[in-house]
C-alpha cells in the first residue's frame, strides 16, 4: 500500500492481508518451523489501532492520573480510555516479525541487514540504518502499522535490532534502528497535529544548529532520605525523576541525587530548519521547525545544507503549561557536499558511471556541449556561460605546510546594461547547485551576509547565526544588486571572498568561520548603462579591493544588431510557446550536475609547460597594463592566482589530471575576454587650435554663425589614451611649479614621440592630435585647469601667481585639478 498523492498514508483497513493471509509473511516463509512458533499466538497487527485492557495500577500511574484528571478539567477535555499499561500484544508481534525481515530479507543474493550488523561496532552500539523500501517488498502491512505508530513502535523496533546484532556478533550491545527512504516527502508547513507520533519525512534548508550536548536517556536516581536506589526513569523530553521510593517505608517524593555512573546518556543536538523558498506559498513567510537529533545522526547535517530528516512529530512541554512542535529525527541526510567524494562515488550506479566515462570520453567537445548545456533558457553570452561553468567545477584547493589555505572557488562579476539577463544567470545557478543560496546587495547587510549572534531562545546562551556565505559553504553565494550595497556591507566580505572565512568578535564569542564559497555577483553600471567611453572602474561603484577580488568581470551590453534582435526575439517567444521543448541542451541538468560533482572529485596539477606558460602570460598582462588608465582594470598577483584556478577548472571539464598549455591558453583568453579587454568606444573631439576660446561679442556671434562651426573629429581610443596618459604624468611631475603653459607642454610631447615621426605629415598629425585632446580634458573631462593671463611666480618666491592684463604668446597655464585621480 502506498501513501497518497498528499503524503498521508491510508488507514488499516480489512482489505490489508493478515497474518494468515498468502501474501503475508507467515505464509512466504512456508514450513520455517521457529518462526511458525515464534508467531503462535501472537495478537494480529490489527489491535495497534485498538483499545489496551487496563491493568493493575502502581503509585506512579497514579500520581501520573491525577495530573492527568487536573489537566483536563481545566481544559475541558473528556478523559480517553484504556490508559492503563499492559502487555502490547501487537507491538510484540510487529517486533517478531521486524526481527524476522532483519534477518532473513536478502538483496542481491546477500542479507542486507544481517550483515550490516555484523559491522556494527560493540564499543558505542552503533545505528542499524533501514531502507523502508525492503520493509514495504518484505510485509506491506507491517510497514503500514510502522507509519501509523512510530513512536509506539520504536522501542520494538531497536529491542528486535539488539537480538539480531547478538546473534550475529554474540555481543549484547545498545542498538537504535534509523528508518530512512520513505516514499513522501513533507513540507515543514505540512506538519500538523494529527501527525504526531508517525513515521514521516521533512525537507528543508538548515540555518541553525546547537552544539552537541549529552541528553539524559533513562535516569537512575538515588533517594537523598534513605539512599535506596531506584530503577531507570525513561527521560521524555524533560527532566523526570521517580515520583516516589521504592522504599516503603521512606516514602520520599522530592528529594532525589542522580547516578551519573548507573544512567544513560546520549548526543543530542537541535537543528533549526526552514522550508525552502520554492515550496513557500505567495504572500507567506518561510516557517522554521526545530528538528531533535540524537545519536549518530548529531553533526550530519550543516548550516546551508537542504537535507531530510525521518523522525516522527512530538508536542513538547512548556514552562507555561502549553506545547510547541518538534521534530524527532531517526536519520538525517544531507545533499550537495563535495567534501563527501568518496560517498558520491560509491552511491553511482553502473549506468551512471558508464555515462560518466562517456561524456569524459569526449575530448575537446565536452567542453563546448558543457557550455551549452548550462541556462540553456539564456540566449547567447557564451563566454559568461563559459565563466558560469568554470566556476562551478572550481580550483583546486590548497593547504601549505605552514597551514595557509589557498583559495580554490572562482569569483565573477556581471557588469552589464538592464535586461540582458544578468539576474536570470543567477537564478539559474541558484537552483542548478543544492547548496547555493539567492540573495539582493541592497536588502542585505552586513550580518545577513556574513554571520550574525543571537541569544538562544531556551539557554540563554548566545550562539552564531549562519548568513548567507556560511550557508552557501562549499557551494555558490549569487548576490544581485551588487552594486547597491552600503560601503560598510562590501567591506564585511572581504576577508570570505579571500581568505574564505569570517571572523566573529561579539557579544564574548571569538570564532573564525569557514566561508568556503564561490560568489557569483550582479551588477548595474552608474547611471543606468555602460559608458563606452568610461573604464570599468569608472562604470562600476565598486572599491577597488573588491574588484581585486573577482577573478572574472564579465561585461554585457545591450547593442541594437538586427540579426542578433530577431534571433533573440525569436529564442525568447520559443520559450513562452513551447516551455521545455523550445530548448534541446546537450546533457539535461540532473547529467550536468552529477558531472560536475564528479569533476570537483579531480584535483589535477600542473604540468612543467603549463607553469611556464603561466609565467609568460603574467609578464605579458602585466606588460600591457603599464600606464595610468589605458586599461580597465589593474594586474596583480591576484589575477596570476586567477589564471591557474581558471586553469585547474579547464582541466576537471577535460576529466584530467594534468593542467596542459591547452588549458593555460583558454584561461589566458577567457580572463583577457573578461577582465582586461573592454571595447570602449573612440573619442568624439572638436579640432581647434587654441585650448580655450576668446570670448566673442554676442552681436558678432549672431553676425557670423558659420565662424563659431567647429569641425568635429574622431580620436581612436588608443590614441587617446596614449596621449592622455602622457599628458598627465608630465603635468602631475609639475605640479610644483603651478603647471605648464600650452605651447610647452606640446613641445614636449612632440620631443617625446620623435621616434615615430618620420615625415612632417606625422609631425603636423601629431601637433593636432594633442591639441584636440587637450581641448577635450580642459572643456569636457575637466582634469586639466586653464588660466588664461596667468604668470607662475618663481620656485624659491612665496608670492601668489601673478594674473596679468596682457594675453600670453605661448597659450594658458595648465595644471591638473585638485580633485582628479590618475589612476580613475
Amino acid at each position: 500500500m502506498m501513501p497518497t498523492s498528499s503524503g498521508a498514508v491510508p488507514p488499516l483497513t480489512s482489505s490489508i492481508p493478515m497474518l494468515e493471509s498468502e501474501s503475508s509473511l507467515r505464509h512466504r516463509l512456508g514450513s520455517d518451523a521457529p518462526l511458525q512458533e515464534a508467531l503462535e499466538g501472537v495478537s494480529d497487527l490489527g489491535t495497534l489501532n485498538a483499545a489496551r485492557a487496563p491493568g493493575a495500577r502502581t503509585t506512579t500511574e497514579e500520581v501520573q492520573e491525577e495530573r492527568a484528571r487536573r489537566l483536563r478539567a481545566t481544559l475541558g477535555v473528556l478523559p480517553r480510555e484504556g490508559r492503563a499499561k499492559v502487555r502490547d500484544e501487537a507491538a510484540e508481534a510487529f517486533c517478531v516479525i521486524f526481527e524476522t525481515f532483519l534477518d532473513a530479507f536478502e538483496a542481491g543474493g546477500a542479507r542486507v541487514y544481517a550483515d550490516q550488523a555484523r559491522g556494527l561496532r560493540a564499543d558505542d552500539g552503533g545505528v542499524l540504518t533501514v531502507d523502508f523500501a525492503h520493509l514495504m517488498a518484505f510485509d506491506e502491512r507491517a510497514a503500514q502499522a510502522l507509519i501509523e505508530n512510530y513512536l509506539r513502535l520504536d522501542p520494538y523496533l531497536s529491542r528486535a535490532a539488539q537480538r539480531v546484532v547478538q546473534r550475529e556478533t554474540s555481543v549484547d550491545a545498545k542498538v537504535s534502528v534509523a528508518v530512512f527512504g520513505l516514499p513522501s516527502v513533507h513540507r515543514v508547513r505540512e506538519l500538523r497535529a494529527d501527525k504526531i507520533g508517525t513515521l514521516a519525512c521533512v525537507a528543508g534548508t538548515v540555518t541553525r544548529t546547537t552544539e552537541v550536548r549529552p541528553e539524559l536517556i533513562a535516569g537512575a536516581f538515588r533517594c537523598a532520605e534513605c539512599g535506596t536506589e531506584s530503577g531507570a526513569v525513561a527521560q521524555q523530553f524533560r527532566f523526570t525523576e521517580p515520583a516516589v521510593c521504592e522504599n516503603s517505608v521512606c516514602q520520599n517524593r522530592t528529594a532525589w541525587t542522580l547516578d551519573v555512573a548507573r544512567s544513560e546518556f546520549a548526543d543530542w543536538q537541535r537543528v533549526r530548519v526552514q522550508e525552502n523558498a520554492a515550496e513557500i506559498p505567495a504572500g507567506s513567510m518561510p516557517r522554521t521547525l526545530d528538528v531533535i537529533v540524537r545519536g549518530a545522526a548529531v553533526e550530519r547535517a550543516k548550516p546551508g545544507d537542504r537535507a531530510r530528516f525521518t523522525g516522527s512529530l512530538v508536542a513538547l512541554p512548556e514552562p507555561d503549561g502549553g506545547h510547541r512542535l518538534a521534530f524527532l529525527a531517526c536519520h538525517a541526510d544531507a545533499d550537495g557536499r563535495d567534501d563527501e567524494g568518496d560517498a558520491f562515488l560509491a552511491g553511482l550506479t553502473r549506468d551512471e558511471r558508464e555515462e560518466l566515462a562517456a561524456m569524459a570520453a569526449g575530448g575537446a567537445d565536452v567542453y563546448a556541449r558543457l557550455v551549452a548545456s548550462v541556462a540553456p533558457t539564456v540566449f547567447g553570452h557564451d563566454e559568461l556561460k563559459r565563466g558560469v561553468l568554470l566556476q562551478l567545477l572550481g580550483g583546486v584547493h590548497k593547504r601549505t605546510r605552514e597551514g595557509m589555505r589557498l583559495r580554490g572557488d572562482i569569483n565573477v562579476c556581471i557588469v552589464g546594461d538592464p535586461s540582458t539577463s544578468k539576474s536570470q544567470l543567477l537564478k539559474y545557478v541558484a537552483g542548478f547547485l543544492p547548496r547555493a543560496v539567492f540573495t539582493s546587495g541592497k536588502a542585505s547587510s552586513a550580518a545577513g551576509l556574513t554571520a550574525s549572534v543571537v541569544r538562544d531562545d531556551e539557554t540563554g546562551d548566545f550562539t552564531i547565526e549562519a548568513g548567507a556565505l556560511m550557508l552557501a559553504d562549499h557551494g555558490v553565494c549569487c548576490i544581485d544588486e551588487f552594486d547597491k550595497m552600503d560601503l560598510k556591507d562590501q567591506v564585511a566580505i572581504h576577508e570570505a571572498m579571500e581568505q574564505q572565512t569570517i571572523t566573529i568578535a561579539k557579544a564574548g564569542i571569538h570564532a573564525t568561520l569557514n566561508a568556503r564559497t564561490a560568489i557569483l555577483a550582479a551588477a548595474n553600471p552608474v547611471g543606468g548603462r555602460y559608458d563606452r567611453r568610461l573604464t570599468l572602474r569608472q562604470n562600476v561603484a565598486m572599491s577597488p579591493p573588491i574588484m581585486s577580488r573577482f577573478d572574472l568581470f564579465f561585461v554585457v551590453l545591450d547593442d541594437a544588431n538586427d540579426t542578433t534582435d530577431f534571433n533573440t526575439a525569436r529564442h525568447i517567444v520559443a520559450v513562452h510557446q513551447l516551455r521545455d521543448s523550445a530548448v534541446a541542451p546537450p546533457y539535461a541538468p540532473a547529467t550536468l550536475r552529477r558531472y560536475i560533482r564528479y569533476a570537483r572529485t579531480l584535483s589535477p596539477v600542473l604540468a612543467e609547460d603549463a607553469a611556464r606558460l603561466l609565467w609568460e602570460s603574467y609578464r605579458n598582462l602585466r606588460q600591457d597594463d603599464v600606464g595610468a588608465g589605458k586599461n580597465a582594470y589593474r594586474i596583480t598577483v591576484r589575477q596570476l592566482e586567477s589564471l591557474i584556478r581558471l586553469s585547474e577548472a579547464l582541466a576537471r571539464a577535460h576529466c584530467a589530471e594534468v593542467v596542459t598549455t591547452r588549458h593555460v591558453r583558454e584561461a589566458v583568453r577567457l580572463l583577457r575576454r573578461s577582465i582586461v579587454h573592454v571595447e570602449m568606444d573612440d573619442v568624439d573631439v572638436y579640432e581647434d587650435d587654441e585650448v580655450v576660446e576668446g570670448e566673442e561679442e554676442p552681436a558678432a556671434a549672431a553676425v557670423e554663425p558659420a565662424a563659431a562651426e567647429q569641425k568635429k573629429v574622431s580620436v581612436r581610443r588608443e590614441d587617446f589614451d596614449r596621449v592622455r596618459s602622457m599628458l598627465v604624468l608630465r603635468l602631475r611631475e609639475d605640479e610644483e611649479s603651478e603647471g605648464l603653459r600650452q605651447a610647452d607642454l606640446v613641445d614636449w610631447y612632440l620631443a617625446q614621440r620623435e621616434d615615430a615621426m618620420q615625415t612632417e605629415e606625422d609631425f603636423v598629425a601629431e601637433q593636432r592630435l594633442v591639441k584636440t585632446v587637450l581641448k577635450y580634458l580642459v572643456s569636457v573631462e575637466g582634469c586639466l585647469i586653464a588660466l588664461k593671463n596667468a604668470e607662475p611666480s618663481e620656485s624659491n618666491s612665496d608670492e601668489p601667481m601673478q594674473i596679468t592684463e596682457e594675453e600670453t604668446p605661448r597659450g594658458p597655464l595648465l595644471m591638473l585639478h585638485p580633485n582628479f585621480s590618475i589612476d580613475s
